[in-house]
């Protein structure tokens, strides 16, 4: 199919809307917890609501999508509902009560995003590596809702954070409404049952290794504005700084193309992981020293910018056909669904009893692990390093 600039803005407003209510929650959500005077561990815990959810929820919304052949319907149902949980969060302060309300809406907003990067892959056909240019409609609404909520909670209280929360969902539900159909061609491995391409080791190793990196970005999401604020970081500052980062992601979403065109969908992520190591050491060590706190953000092109757009486009590559939806779903599920969960439940104690600094720089490990687990599968690598080995004994 050839890209359409009628569809093409109507995929980037459901980019724009979901990754707003991103930019809503993942910097300031852990603030109006602390406000109605949650604990650590509890903070952590409801947190997870989203990676727990990411990780059940789209492996049935996949499956349903691709038994039915009603992706749109899908999405739209989806969007529907989670618009409509979302509204418990006016009604409750309990934990139990907001436990409840973050993990039924978290089931259905995690349901749409595996199924419209599939849908969006399929609309660019064989111009895939544009996928970054839609994509970063996504980070230019988690831009809008970071800053601009960054620069008012200055002036107002965290509590009107529930109501730019609703704005997104019903912005969500609205161009859920308007994403164009798209036509799922045949591919040889239709008859094949999913767990073959499932236990390819490429494809292990890609789940392994980004399983990883989603660990690694657990704490960054539940505790990095918590840990900017107590270091005597503005609010507005925070906003600054995750704004910094995603800047940067968009200009890295752009150059995709010619990123992929000279180095390869694997090096991409080999350094994206490589990155993220030096990242999270510097978040956990140097966070006093702005500079280097700039620098760190700045590197958020790499840890997640390329890394994303790198790791959506092996898998397109890998799941073709009728397993697109599954395929994408699955590895949403299992990286930053169960990684996620993994990082943020592991944050809350070790935040707790032993402190930032090994906090950050457990996440820099985690994302080393990934980076030798992606290096297991890769030839090229293996022979440089047979290469180094053999000069330096």
């Amino acid at each position: 199919m050839t890209p359409n600039k009628n569809y093409y803005w109507r995929i980037a407003g459901f980019y724009f809307f979901y990754y707003a209510f991103v930019g809503m929650f993942a910097p300031y959500w852990s603030l109006y917890l602390q406000s109605i005077h949650f604990s650590a561990i509890e903070i952590s815990i409801l947190m997870s609501m989203q990676p727990v959810m990411r990780m059940i929820a789209p492996n049935l919304w996949g499956w349903l999508a691709d038994h039915t052949g009603k992706r749109l319907l899908v999405v739209q149902l989806a969007a529907t509902i989670s618009a409509v949980c979302y509204l418990g969060v006016f009604f409750t302060t309990s934990f139990w009560g907001m436990l409840l309300v973050l993990a039924l809406m978290a089931f259905f907003w995690s349901a749409s995003m595996p199924l419209v990067e599939a849908t969006t892959l399929s609309y660019l056909g064989k111009h895939t590596a544009h996928y970054g240019r839609i994509r970063s409609w996504g980070s230019i609404g988690f831009i809008v809702a970071v800053v601009g909520l960054g620069y008012a909670f200055d002036y107002i209280a965290i509590a009107w954070l529930l109501w730019a929360g609703l704005v997104c969902e019903i912005g969500i539900l609205i161009f859920s409404r308007q994403i164009p159909k798209t036509e799922v061609l045949a591919h040889h491995t239709d008859s094949q049952p999913i767990k073959q391409i499932v236990l390819q080791p490429r494809v292990i190793a890609l789940f392994s290794a980004c399983f990883f990196m989603s660990v690694a970005h657990g704490p960054y999401y539940t505790f990095y504005s918590i840990y900017l604020v107590e270091h005597g970081y503005a609010k507005s500052a925070v906003g600054g700084l995750w704004a910094l980062g995603v800047i940067c992601e968009i200009g890295v979403f752009f150059l995709m193309p010619w990123l992929v065109r000279h180095f390869g969908l694997t090096r991409i992520l080999l350094v994206s992981f490589a990155c993220a190591v030096l990242r999270f050491m510097l978040i956990g060590w140097y966070v006093d020293f702005i500079v280097l706190l700039l620098f760190a953000q700045v590197l958020h092109a790499a840890t997640f910018g390329a890394y994303h757009a790198a790791s959506v486009g092996l898998v397109h590559e890998f799941f073709q056909g009728r397993h697109q939806s599954k395929g994408q779903a699955l590895f949403g599920s299992l990286t930053y669904g169960a990684g996620g969960m993994l990082g943020g439940l592991a944050s809350g104690p070790i935040w707790q009893h032993y402190g930032a600094t090994v906090l950050y720089s457990c996440s820099a490990g985690m994302a080393l692990l990934g980076l030798l687990s992606l290096l297991s599968q890769i030839t090229e690598a293996k022979h440089l390093l047979l290469r180094f080995m053999r000069r330096t004994t």
